[in-house]
């Protein structure tokens, strides 16, 4: 009791000395609020949570940058070296506890440092303002939101909404969180496409301006504390030298990874390729436009120093030189952000090596080329030569599909509702009756009993949506309770053999040359959370694709890690139908544009082919629960579903013995 006593003495103490208060703190107040109806108290807690977030990140950054030019590592003297680290630690303790309190105070856990990367605090705060008839702020926070997030349908439809709003002007949709080097740049970009050429130029040496200094700062936030995941000889290296080269390249790693941060747009997974070049691209031609030939070759000589000897580059530094009379030299800031990188990844490589781990450089400008526009450019041949486009990599699904007529159903009581043409796609289908009601009905009564919380989403209970609730299992794991008696046999066998009779129905009317394999299956339930579902206008699933990365921003789906991209076919089969919502949504690529619904029922699947040409999510389930059988398949054998070659054993052992109709208990201490 004393030591409990104590411990709330000194947490009231800390509370009571810090300048800030933590932002998940404010955050969850927010949330509270919002839940009891309190959007007076929403917009208070929320601004706050925002504004301490901002707050602890710019101080870090100040105070690392700070501490780091006042004790410099100048001298390479070992005893000077570990001097200067003692000193440069102690002034950091000093500079951020002066600034926001105890740093214990905000050491804040990754899922809600993730919300507000999410930038999920500005839709209840759009919500609440809209409830408090503040239509300009909430346009500007739904704005905001839906730059982060623009596989959110319902915001869009929203943001249509308000704009038709009277009081509601153009200049309210803002993004408070804009990130000034892109602006910058994207402004410059539309000024260059109208034609405005010294304009243009103003914002993408703005833009360049301000990519040096965010890359500063996202250096400085490299510099904080390290996860070691899968490095397990970190548990037991006590030697110092050791330590210091493992957490220093980790550090490394990051500020190396600053190019892809600093290019990557908000709610996307991939950057927008050759970005930093692309500035230089877009000002050599801008200035040749303009007239101002030295600074045309300044900036294609800096092109090249990425992309040496790109031919459509090199042509137009011959031109400028042939112009001017003389030649040129590159930009200082981009020879010195070079030179480094460089030294970074030989340094990475060796740090790599210390900790077990292989490392590969992202190609960070392998996609070199011109501006994404009609223009020409100028040549050293006969002054002009074709546009070049900045990529060349292209979804490979988002080739045109031409499905032929379907190929047989297989089983007699299957019925085709909608194909392709009336899905309004490529490579769709709907069937109806591919089971039972009362295969249903065992199915979810199986669903009820074996499902566990998270289960396929590292055990988080809402991967998708805090309003609903995620359950799932698989095959090997249905039949494992069977085995145990935990459930009946025949119900593991059902959901074992329902599986199949799908996957040979896609493979059957898609006419497949080859073998369709298992990639996933998983028996899940999506369950509405009661006394949230008043205020909701998110989705059960956000839209996406199935093995590829969507970028609506683009209208690409990128085929690359972290993306299934193995993954050829999907479908869900539904059990049930007796709930609200939940309505599985077909979109065009900008992740808005719906082009088909599908209400599920009893014995309903949806199959379709897993690439860009398919995006795809799920309306929000707004009362009762929302049960399907869901399966991912691959073409490429190497993929198969490891789980369910291990249940096609046990299938194969159970068959033999003769098990599934003599309703036997398994001592559970066997194994399976």
């Amino acid at each position: 009791m004393l030591n409990n006593c104590y411990f709330l003495h000194v947490w009231a103490l800390l509370l009571s000395s810090a300048s800030l208060e933590p932002f998940d703190l404010l955050y969850d107040n927010g949330v509270e609020a919002f839940y009891k109806g309190d959007y007076d108290s929403v917009v208070r807690y929320m601004e706050s949570a925002l504004k301490s977030f901002s707050e602890v990140r710019q101080t870090r950054i100040r105070c690392r940058l700070k501490c780091s030019d006042q004790h410099r590592f100048d001298s390479f003297l070992t005893d000077k070296i570990f001097e200067l680290i003692l000193y440069r630690g102690h002034c950091l303790n000093q500079c951020i506890e002066g600034k926001i309190g105890a740093q214990s105070m905000h050491k804040i856990s990754e899922d809600i440092i993730q919300e507000f990367n999410r930038r999920i605090p500005y839709n209840y705060l759009q919500l609440a303002y809209r409830k408090l008839g503040q239509l300009d702020k909430a346009a500007s926070a739904a704005h905001t939101y839906f730059q982060a997030n623009p596989e959110h349908v319902e915001m869009g439809e929203d943001l249509e909404q308000y704009k038709a709003q009277k009081g509601v002007k153009e200049e309210d949709f803002i993004d408070r969180e804009s990130r000034p080097h892109q602006k910058a740049f994207f402004a410059g970009v539309k000024l260059y496409d109208k034609g405005n050429y010294e304009e243009s130029v103003t914002l993408f040496e703005e833009a360049l301006t301000e990519y040096y200094h965010a890359d500063v700062e996202c250096r400085a936030l490299c510099e904080g504390p390290q996860h070691f995941e899968e490095q397990k000889h970190v548990l037991y290296k006590y030697n110092l030298y050791e330590l210091i080269s493992d957490h220093y390249t980790q550090v490394l790693h990051c500020q190396h990874e600053c190019v892809r941060d600093l290019a990557t747009r908000p709610g996307r997974l991939s950057p927008v390729e050759n970005y930093l070049p692309l500035h230089y691209d877009y000002l050599q031609f801008a200035y040749f436009q303009a007239g101002r030939n030295e600074k045309a070759l300044e900036c294609a000589l800096t092109y090249l120093l990425f992309h040496e000897g790109e031919e459509f580059m090199t042509e137009n530094m011959e031109y400028y030189r042939e112009v001017l009379g003389h030649d040129g030299q590159p930009r200082k800031e981009a020879e010195q952000y070079l030179r480094r990188h460089k030294q970074e990844l030989d340094l990475l490589l060796i740090g790599s090596s210390n900790l077990g781990v292989r490392y590969i450089e992202g190609h960070y400008w392998s996609s070199s080329g011109g501006r994404e526009d009609a223009n020409r450019i100028p040549s050293g041949t006969d002054g002009w030569m074709d546009y070049v486009p900045i990529s060349g990599k292209r979804n490979v699904t988002m080739s045109v599909l031409h499905e032929l007529i379907g190929g047989p159903l297989l089983y007699e009581n299957v019925r085709l509702v909608q194909n392709s043409d009336t899905l309004n796609g490529n490579q769709r289908v709907l069937f109806d009756d591919v089971i039972s009601e009362d295969e249903c009905s065992e199915l979810k009564h199986l669903a009820h009993t074996v499902t566990a919380a998270g289960d396929g989403y590292k055990g988080k209970m809402s991967p998708h949506t805090p309003n609903e609730k995620f359950e799932g299992a698989t095959v090997l794991k249905t039949l494992k309770y069977g085995y145990e008696g935990r459930v009946p046999l025949k119900s593991a066998r059902l959901f074992y053999d329902v599986s199949e009779k799908a996957r040979r129905i896609i493979e059957s009317y898609f006419m497949l040359n080859s073998t369709l394999h298992f990639s996933y299956t998983h028996l899940v339930c999506r369950t509405a959370i009661s006394g949230q579902q008043d205020h909701r206008n998110d989705l059960s699933h956000p839209i996406h694709a199935d093995n590829c990365l969507l970028d609506p921003e683009a209208n690409e789906c990128w085929k690359e890690p972290p993306a299934y991209t193995y993954r050829d076919y999907s479908a869900l089969l539904y059990l049930n139908g007796d709930f609200d919502g939940g309505e599985f949504i077909f979109t065009e690529m900008d992740a808005k544009t719906v082009t088909a619904s599908v209400k599920p029922r009893c014995g309903r699947m949806v199959g379709f082919s897993s690439g860009g040409e398919n995006p795809h999510g799920v309306r929000a389930v707004t009362r009762g629960q929302r049960c399907a059988v869901a399966l991912w398949f691959t073409l490429d054998p190497l993929y198969r579903e490891l789980e369910r070659l291990q249940a096609d054993e046990v299938i194969q052992a159970l068959d033999s013995q003769h098990m599934w109709d003599q309703g036997l208990h398994i001592n559970p201490k066997d194994e399976l």
